[in-house]
């Protein structure tokens, strides 16, 4: 029984933790989308994730994005900069 009460009470803790981290995103940030999928930032159940070219962050939608913003960082902060500078 403190098994399963330890359990349940590990899982409360990772939903709780991961429904904050969705929200990790400044709200001063100029996109509300990824810039490589174009799904909307923590969705899915997905952490959005943060990648930093020459001191600007580009938000992803999950860390599964990463390995095409490393092909191509440049563009990705170019339309960050583009959708910061249209606010």
């Amino acid at each position: 029984m403190k098994l399963l009460l330890s359990i349940s009470l590990a899982t409360l803790l990772v939903s709780a933790s991961v429904q904050a981290g969705e929200s990790a995103v400044p709200k001063d940030y100029p996109l509300k989308n990824c810039v490589i999928s174009g799904e909307p930032l923590g969705s899915g159940g997905m952490l959005p994730f943060k990648m930093t070219h020459e001191g600007t962050d580009v938000w992803l939608c999950c860390k599964h994005c990463d390995k095409k913003f490393l092909k191509e960082p440049a563009k990705y902060v170019q339309q960050v900069k583009a959708a910061a500078a249209k606010k």
